[in-house]
């Protein structure tokens, strides 16, 4: 059987590598921020127009209402994805982990 060297440990990235990664991360919690009031806005729009459209005065507030849930749903969701890829990170960092990914355990 031919022998295999080992691959390179992953944790020794370089300082691009990392700079890269703080990038990705704030581009994460930026998108993090603007997603609630773009929500808003864009049911406030949609709700404009349906008002409009079908002479009511009532759609506008209701699309601003379901906007803003549907943003903070999406908030939510996105930040419980952050907090455990961060929580992933550190744990593979002190070499806690127990060697399994989720889809094993």
């Amino acid at each position: 059987m031919p022998f295999h060297r080992p691959l390179k440990n992953s944790d020794s990235r370089s300082s691009m590598s990392s700079g890269v990664d703080a990038i990705v991360q704030a581009e994460k919690l930026l998108q993090i921020a603007l997603m609630l009031p773009c929500a808003a806005v864009v049911g406030w729009l949609i709700g404009s127009w349906a008002d409009k459209h079908f002479h009511q005065t009532w759609i506008a507030i209701a699309g601003i209402v379901f906007g803003a849930v549907s943003g903070l749903v999406y908030v939510i969701r996105m930040a419980l994805t952050a907090e455990r890829g961060t929580r992933n990170e550190t744990s593979a960092q002190n070499g806690s982990s127990d060697g399994l990914d989720d889809s094993q355990k």
